[in-house]
């Protein structure tokens, strides 16, 4: 497995952007499938985005489809996630995924192997 760490998260104006990171360590970054999922406080983990081990394949949940984009750079381990035109209803704790898969790209959190610790994003009204 490997070990995920979140950031870029905090406070934002509605209409505003944040970039998340997520950097992995411990194996094989490129052998992964990396997701990225949030939660509101009271409501299930929702789907955000997802992208296969070489960027082939890219899923968006419905809520974020237009405004944010998932990328990752393979020597650097690391999967980010920009975040454009938020707004409060993006307000959640954020967490990226990994799934060691070269063919499969999951959407769904049980798919995943390892988990980072979150990072919080709130977007003000």
């Amino acid at each position: 497995q490997v070990q995920l760490v979140e950031s870029g998260g905090g406070l934002v104006q509605a209409g505003g952007s944040l970039r998340l990171s997520c950097a992995a360590s411990g194996r094989s970054f490129s052998g992964y499938a990396m997701g990225w999922f949030r939660q509101a406080p009271g409501k299930e983990r929702q789907f955000v985005a997802a992208i296969s081990w070489n960027g082939g394949n890219i899923y968006y949940g419905d809520s974020v489809k237009g405004r944010f984009t998932i990328s990752r750079d393979n020597a650097k381990n690391t999967v980010y996630l920009q975040m454009n035109s938020l707004k409060p209803e993006d307000t959640a704790v954020y967490y990226c995924a990994a799934k060691s898969d070269y063919r499969l790209t999951p959407v769904h959190p049980a798919q995943y192997d390892s988990w980072g610790q979150g990072t919080q994003v709130t977007v003000s009204s």
